[in-house]
Formats: structure tokens, sequence, C-alpha cells
């Protein structure tokens, strides 16, 4: 039974948690590191670690994309970045990364992204990336799924990524044509990821559209602004529990049909994306983690894909510092700082042995504890 706390007459809240708050708990038996698999599966699609990129201009260029898909994971590059928007961005992208603190990021990102979507450039990254010989992803949001998507599909992607900060199977609108995700999915002959989502019945009913993965979470990390501008925060430990739940509920009803999870928000150690899995993910969605590799796009600085937003940003701007390593060492190690921020697969075999686990899909067993 959920904590339901009285927050004043006549209202309750459901009490949620954090990684933060919880911690993995070891079970009797330990395995040899070398015996434990951090492998992952999409559909048809294997990879080596479960780590699928943040579609963020500062962390995926198809350059960037193809370099995560070399080392194991899933780069996802946004139809609606800079690199869609014009022939050659690096400039811009040199340029966004020295600001400095004084400088109005914001307003110079909005600038930048008022270029239109060209849908010939869509059509050159996907090939770029194919070139690459790694999976092919791209990100839309669903205001413009629509729109888009055919340019996408015909380019030659794998999958597809519908993601906004929160999508609902059910939207309303009296002056847009809505997307039907189930519809839309039904037609299509790919696998789709889409979200996010924060709560149980979200979940299920992105389920039951037909998605191969639902991405759990808005991206909230320390540079999101989502909890300050719509007061929406996602205590991320209980928003993949809850997914899974819906998961557990929707294998029942479809007798098998499993559903991935996408943990999107808060992971930014070894440790957290453990624990990510450890209540349930398949998978974390990773941002500033990966722009801080030597190389990246925008040499270090971060900001969220709503960032950007016209009208409502929705993200902070994070200024370039010196790189934490490559994106090997990032991803694989080894590490020379015991922070927990290199080496984050490392991290992620090393607590799976600890607990005796296999395989990533039997670490969602993995017992759990309040701490604080």
């Amino acid at each position: 039974m959920r904590d339901v706390v009285e927050i004043g007459l006549g209202k309750t809240a459901q009490r949620g948690y954090h990684l933060d708050d919880i911690a993995i708990v070891p079970s009797r038996r330990t395995r040899d590191v070398d015996d434990v698999s951090t492998d992952w599966k999409l559909d048809a699609y294997p990879f080596r670690i479960p780590c699928v990129a943040h579609p963020s201009d500062a962390t995926m260029s198809p350059d960037s994309a193809v370099a995560l898909g070399r080392l194991g994971g899933l780069g996802v590059l946004n139809a609606e970045g800079l690199w869609t928007r014009y022939e050659d961005p690096s400039k811009i992208l040199e340029e966004l990364g020295s600001l400095d603190e004084e400088a109005d990021a914001t307003k110079r990102l909005q600038e930048v992204y008022s270029e239109p979507i060209r849908p010939e450039l869509i059509a050159e990254r996907v090939r770029a990336i194919r070139e690459g010989g790694v999976t092919v992803a791209v990100r839309v949001s669903p205001q413009h799924t629509l729109a888009l998507a055919p340019v996408i599909l015909d380019a030659g992607v794998d999958l597809l990524v519908i993601q906004g900060t929160l999508v609902s199977a059910e939207h309303v609108s009296t002056t847009d044509e809505p997307l039907n995700l189930k519809e839309f999915i039904a037609d299509l002959d790919l696998p789709v990821i889409v979200g996010g989502c924060t709560d149980y019945k979200t979940a299920l009913h992105l389920m039951r559209t037909g998605a191969a993965g639902v991405i759990v979470g808005v991206g909230a990390d320390e540079w999101s602004t989502t909890d300050t501008v719509l007061g929406i925060r996602v205590p991320m430990a209980t928003a993949i529990a809850d997914a899974a739940a819906a998961r557990r509920d929707y294998l029942d009803e479809t007798g098998g049909r499993y559903v991935h999870l996408i943990a999107d928000g808060g992971i930014q150690t070894s440790g957290d994306i453990a624990k990510a899995i450890g209540c349930g993910a398949d998978a974390v969605m990773l941002g500033e983690p990966l722009s801080l590799a030597e190389g990246a796009p925008a040499g270090g600085a971060w900001w969220h894909s709503a960032a950007s937003h016209p009208s409502l940003p929705r993200g902070g701007f994070c200024i370039a510092g010196e790189p934490d390593g490559s994106l090997e060492e990032i991803l694989y190690g080894p590490a020379d700082r015991p922070d927990g921020q290199l080496n984050l697969f490392g991290g992620l075999k090393r607590a799976m042995a600890k607990c005796g686990y296999h395989d990533v899909k039997e670490f969602q067993k993995v017992s759990l504890v309040l701490d604080r």
C-alpha cells in the first residue's frame, strides 16, 4: 500500500523517493565481475551497455552518435536540433561552448534554435550515422511527429524516439490534430520509444500503444528547471518502480509482451545507474555525463532539449569545464577519481557482481533499502 500523507484538510499526497533516498542491499551470493554481463537488447538491436544518450546537441552529433554506438550504447540524434537546422553547426556549437557566466545563454539558445528545420538535413544526418555502422535512432517531439516522421522514416532509421517533457497516450486538443500514438505506432514496422512519463497509469497506457520502450522521468538533473517552471518534480526511484509495476501488469495482460523502461533523470554516477536498474529500469538515458567527454559537440557545455523552448525554456545552461576523460573512459574507465563519474558501466558491473547477479534483467530483482 502506497504511503499517503495528508498535507492539509481534504488534500493528500503520495510519498515518493528519489534515487538518493535508496541504497542497494547485497544478497548472500557474490559473483566474479568477469562473469557479469551488461548486455541489453531492444527489439532486434543488441547493445553492450544499457546506455541511451539524451538527444541534446550538447552531447549528440552524427559523429558522437556513431562513437557511442561503436562503444556499445545507443546514440539518439535530435531531429529538431542544430544538426537539422544548419548545414554545419560546428561554429555555433563552438560559440555555445565558449559562453561564460556573463552571457545570456538562454536567449542565445532561443536565437540559434529559431532557424527552420530543413528536412533534407535530417536525411543527410541519418545517412551519416548509418554509414558509421551503428544502430540509428532519431528523436522527435510529439508536437512535430506527424510532420517530421515521414522524413525520418524515409531516411531509414532503426528506432524512432518520440520524446517530450511529458507524453501521454491521450492528448486532448481543440486547436491541432492530436497525435494518436496507438494508431501511429500500429502503422510502423520499426520499434518506437516514447516518453517521458512519471506514474503507473501513464506508463501502462503508453505500453498499450505498442511502444517497444517507455522513457520514465522528465530528464531532471541539477540543470533542469521543470520543477521551478511547471512545478513538476519526479522522484525517480518511485517513478521507475511504478512503471515496472505497470510493465508486470502489461505482461500479464498481453501474455508476455515485454516493454523496456529507460530511466531519464537524476542519473550522474555509476551508483545512480545501478539503483535505477535495481528499481526496474532496463537502461538509463545519460545527458550531462556524456557532455564531459573529450570531443563532445559543445566542448563540455550542457543544456537540455527543452532549454531552448521559444516561450517557456525549462533548463539552465551549464558552462563548459575541463573534460572528465574520453568517452570510452567515461563509459568503461579506468577511473582515477572515486566519485563514480568515470567508468560508469564498470561501476554497474561491479555492483551487480557484489550482489551476485549475472545480467541486467536479473539485477532488477535486487533488494533495496531506504537510508534517508
